[in-house]
């Protein structure tokens, strides 16, 4: 008769929480691009509302168990903030990664082409596309940072609709100049349904990742009593 002992019974409930959390991730993921994928692949004039309204209700739907990020960059902020450690990181990553592609898949397979057409950069407009992706990827993940994981703010009902709206805004503002992923899922969603160029692809993960670890630095740097 096998014995279950209390220490094994903490690792399988940890590893269900650990498999919920993936979960959430590739479901929020997954509806963000394809409401990105669907709304500009279509030509809506309204992209920028229903990517940002779409971002909102799954942080509020998943939230409480994942955090809600459905973003490379935002759990690489996480990360270096310290609320989640390399190996959950990391699963987090392939749930998201795996998410884009699957949403990828089933636009190109679901919706009709209009007026969308493959950005390409170059010159003076990669140079402009990394700073508006760096820069709203930056505004994206501290927003994230500040409103769902400070202390100061531990149960608020706010954190969706500032994150959600935080993207609205950066794809009204730069989206002409970049495209307005701030998300490296959403530009390799992007890249597979042929909105981003796949010679440039390398400059959204690369600005973005590197935004949400600046946020994340900034985000110590302004309140170091909150650990």
């Amino acid at each position: 008769m096998d014995v279950v002992t209390p220490q094994a019974t903490t690792k399988v409930v940890a590893a269900q929480g650990t498999g919920r959390k993936f979960a959430v991730e590739l479901i929020g993921t997954f509806f963000l691009v394809f409401t990105v994928g669907a709304s500009v692949y279509s030509g809506s004039a309204l992209a920028p509302l229903a990517i940002g309204a779409s971002l909102m209700v799954m942080i509020y739907a998943g939230g409480h168990i994942s955090g809600g990020h459905y973003n490379p960059a935002v759990t690489m902020a996480v990360l270096v903030r310290g609320r989640i450690g390399l190996g959950e990181a990391v699963g987090y990553w392939i749930a998201q990664l795996a998410a884009a592609v699957l949403a990828a898949l089933v636009v190109r397979a679901v919706i009709t082409r209009a007026s969308a057409t493959t950005l390409t950069l170059a010159g003076h407009a990669l140079v402009a596309a990394v700073v508006a992706e760096l820069l709203f990827t930056f505004a994206l993940a501290y927003v994230v940072l500040n409103v769902a994981t400070s202390k100061d703010h531990p149960d608020n009902s706010f954190y969706g609709l500032a994150i959600g709206f935080t993207v609205a805004a950066g794809a009204v503002a730069v989206g002409g100049i970049s495209g307005g992923a701030f998300n490296p899922a959403v530009a390799l969603g992007g890249a597979a349904v042929g909105v981003f160029a796949w010679p440039t692809f390398w400059v959204y993960p690369v600005a973005e990742l590197f935004a949400g670890a600046a946020a994340g630095l900034a985000f110590r740097a302004l309140n170091p009593s909150d650990k």
